[in-house]
């Protein structure tokens, strides 16, 4: 297993020969590190290739194969997330956890405000709460400067952690990756 820069990106070789998604495209990825930990899960394959330990190489080939030609609908579906975004959910008890979700998540609502110009609003409960469209449109439109690979990832962690927000967070660096799965799992840890 080798790493070779190619055509403006890097593929993994097998053997000398180009890695290959199920679509049966050349598995180009844009960036040295992320090709090395491709390389990395197919180096550490023995017997047989088992896909459940490579879920970087699976994104890889969902980007190739499908976020590329589905943009739009990928996009669509994070921001989607938004409008129930988990950090707009709040549970109505104990006293101690309403408290932690205020101190840990507001922050989180505040800067979307501030660095997006959306204001999303909070509920006690699971009962729906609409938010404002002009703000989802605001998100959509910056969720679609995202390169495919970047709009990939945010998905992944959107649809992992139930939250637009921490995604986006993440994304622009607002959190790292330890503490978006904090703030996703709050109340599971409490």
């Amino acid at each position: 297993v080798s790493v070779e820069a190619y055509d403006g990106g890097f593929r993994i070789l097998l053997d000398g020969r180009a890695v290959k998604t199920p679509g049966k495209r050349e598995l180009r990825l844009p960036t040295p590190v992320l090709a090395e930990g491709v390389a990395d899960e197919w180096r550490a394959q023995e017997t047989h290739l088992d896909p459940a330990t490579m879920p970087m190489t699976r994104i890889a080939n969902s980007v190739v194969d499908a976020v590329t030609e589905r943009r739009g609908e990928v996009a669509d579906d994070a921001v989607r997330y938004a409008g129930t975004d988990l950090l707009c959910y709040r549970a109505d008890g104990p006293e101690r956890l309403v408290a932690r979700q205020t101190e840990r998540w507001d922050p989180l609502l505040d800067w979307i405000d501030e660095a997006h110009g959306v204001r999303l609003l909070v509920a006690e409960g699971i009962v729906h709460v609409a938010q404002d469209a002009d703000g989802l449109a605001r998100l959509r439109a910056r969720v679609e400067t995202l390169d495919v690979w970047t709009l990939a990832a945010l998905h992944v962690v959107t649809t992992l952690s139930g939250s637009f927000v921490l995604a986006l967070a993440l994304v622009e660096g607002r959190l790292d990756r330890d503490a978006t799965w904090d703030l996703a799992h709050l109340d599971e840890s409490w």
